[in-house]
């Protein structure tokens, strides 16, 4: 389901792209990740692309240049919630006057909202799932009535685009559309490199990997560590990330009596968490939902043994021989066990080829050049729209 190559009468800066996502730097998460590493590598291959984002907090400025691309927010409410409710963003969209807008992620009020601008403004849309798992039980619960809600914008975009192979049956069964309107585009896995040794970390690390949020699970390793240590007691927990969940995080720790051998922070500066991860004894991710996960795949690109659950996007990295799963219903004692088998005994060694964020970029640009199409609209000014040339 590779997108066809478009033919090559369109230069890629010639291009004009708007990327639509509900969260972009400072925030963090896997879909800014995506977003600013497509983002930064079609500037740097001439597109024309702008990003329209939101702002939930009022605090963030309305417009800036972050890796050479224009980054323009929006507010959106409520503030205390991700819903994203941002109407100002659909006439963003319909002044863009771009070739293709790109929308990432489904689950917030900014999906449906530049779907309908973009349709209203005849501008092809293509949409990438980035179905990812939430914390709160009615949000996971109501996915299939969102998707159903949805589904005349979802079937009017002119591809949906899936991260991994598995999505594509489950989105094409949920909206009733055939296979041949998605694309496999996955996320890049590539990181940083790292120096050719790596300094050793103090005792047996183990990463739990992900925002903090409960549904990434990192509690779940968290309760495991105690019977770990028992088994491996120079152990310590890297919990390496940021995010609301933190101060549970914080108390759960407290409450086994393991603060001390557990650190948690995030690494902002990708060249220093790439060489603490490749340090680590084990990578772990013990989510509800992943689609695609990108923490995972940087380890495994790392070289760092992989445990993860048995679900979602996480059990295809297993079924592929990346990574080993456990079931997220087996208990802390079975994860404690997994945990220290794995350490004790490593999987050999296998050389990965993982898609890189240029591999992702290249699908794109095929994809978009498939979709595009030249509108006889004037060409935006640099206010409407920003050129690379801007």
């Amino acid at each position: 389901m590779t997108p066809p190559p478009y033919d090559g009468d369109r230069a890629a800066a010639e291009l004009r792209v708007l990327q639509v996502t509900p969260t972009y730097s400072p925030e963090g998460g896997g879909v800014t990740t995506c977003a600013t590493e497509v983002t930064r590598r079609l500037r740097e291959r001439g597109v024309g692309v702008e990003v329209l984002t939101v702002d939930p907090t009022g605090e963030l400025p309305a417009q800036e240049t972050l890796d050479g691309a224009p980054v323009r927010r929006v507010r959106s409410w409520p503030s205390g919630a991700d819903y994203r409710f941002a109407p100002a963003l659909a006439g963003h969209v319909r002044a863009s006057n771009c070739d293709v807008v790109h929308v990432q992620c489904y689950q917030t009020l900014v999906a449906p909202f530049a779907m309908f601008a973009a349709a209203r403004a005849r501008i092809p849309y293509v949409l990438t799932f980035h179905g990812g798992g939430h914390s709160t039980g009615w949000r996971n619960a109501i996915r299939g009535q969102q998707l159903e809600i949805m589904r005349p914008l979802l079937a009017r975009a002119a591809r949906l685009i899936a991260t991994a192979d598995w999505e594509v049956e489950h989105y094409s069964t949920l909206l009733r559309l055939p296979v041949e309107r998605f694309a496999v585009i996955p996320n890049g896995g590539d990181l940083p490199a790292v120096p050719a040794s790596v300094p050793s970390e103090r005792g047996t690390l183990i990463v739990s990997m992900g925002r903090l949020e409960r549904y990434k699970g990192h509690h779940r390793v968290l309760a495991a560590l105690p019977g770990v240590i028992d088994e491996l007691p120079d152990a310590r927990l890297w919990i390496a990330g940021d995010g609301p969940y933190e101060p549970e995080l914080e108390a759960l720790a407290r409450t086994l009596g393991v603060s001390e051998r557990v650190d948690i922070r995030a690494l902002p500066d990708r060249e220093l968490y790439a060489t603490r991860l490749a340090g680590a004894s084990l990578a772990t991710l013990f989510s509800d939902f992943e689609t695609h996960p990108i923490a995972a795949l940087e380890a495994i690109t790392l070289g760092v043994p992989t445990l993860v659950a048995d679900n979602s996007g996480l059990a295809e990295l297993a079924n592929k021989g990346l990574a080993r799963a456990v079931s997220l219903s087996d208990g802390q004692a079975a994860h404690a066990a997994a945990i220290v088998e794995m350490i004790r005994n490593p999987p050999p060694r296998v050389e990965v080829v993982l898609p890189s964020w240029d591999d992702c970029v290249d699908s794109l640009l095929d994809l978009y050049g498939a979709v595009s199409a030249r509108r006889s609209a004037p060409t935006p000014s640099p206010s409407a729209f920003a050129r690379n040339d801007a």
